[in-house]
Parts: C-alpha cells; sequence; structure tokens
C-alpha cells in the first residue's frame, strides 16, 4: 500500500490514513483485551478464596445469578 497518492504526493491517500487508524485502534482494543482478561483472572481467584473462606466457617455461598 502506497503512504502518498498516486495523483499528488503533496498529502497521504486517504486508505492509507485509514488503515493506520484502524491498525492503532486494534492494537489498543488487544491492549484492553488482554488488561481486561487479566483482571476477570484476578476477580475469579479473589471470589475463589472468599468462596473457601464461607464454606469454611459454615457460611453458606448464596448461589450465582
Amino acid at each position: 500500500m502506497n503512504e502518498h497518492c498516486s495523483f499528488c504526493k503533496d498529502y497521504k491517500c486517504i486508505k492509507q490514513a485509514d488503515y493506520e487508524l484502524l491498525r492503532y485502534e486494534l492494537e489498543e482494543a488487544n491492549e484492553l483485551c488482554h488488561g481486561n482478561w487479566i483482571e476477570i483472572q484476578h476477580l475469579r481467584e479473589y471470589i475463589g478464596q472468599l468462596q473457601e473462606l464461607l464454606t469454611r466457617h459454615g457460611i453458606a455461598v448464596p448461589p450465582e445469578y
């Protein structure tokens, strides 16, 4: 893909600008998804520890919705 328009070298091709913007947005979304997944794993471990603690002390764990 050419960085500049074939007809005028003074400005970038709109398709190239769209491609760069989309690539940037996909990279950002990937980073956010990865961060969210790490947080979800941490919270699931935390919930498991809390449920185990409740069960160990004879407290019924409420059902999940």
